[in-house]
């Protein structure tokens, strides 16, 4: 299976949490929690889902949305996701 380059996947996210809360999509690393982004909160996240969701043309149901408590876990499951998107 060919990986798609980490640097455009994390671009990718980066582009979706500017969607979601208009923040610098610079400022948006592997590192990144929802309390680094004051607008990351209950609500904040299913924008940020949806965001994500539209970026990828992926579908996240609950066990994803629980699983991305950060920006290493988004990174993670959408990888996982995609990589099942292309083999299937």
């Amino acid at each position: 299976m060919e990986n798609s380059k980490p640097d455009e996947l994390l671009a990718k996210i980066r582009t979706a949490f500017k969607a979601a809360f208009d923040i610098d999509p610079q400022t948006v690393t592997l590192d990144t929690v929802p309390g680094d982004i004051s607008a990351w909160d209950s609500m904040g996240h299913v924008t940020l889902a949806s965001s994500l969701e539209q970026a990828f043309g992926l579908t996240f149901d609950v066990d994803d949305l629980m699983a991305m408590e950060n920006v290493q876990e988004i990174y993670r499951i959408v990888q996982s996701k995609l990589g099942q998107t292309q083999n299937a």
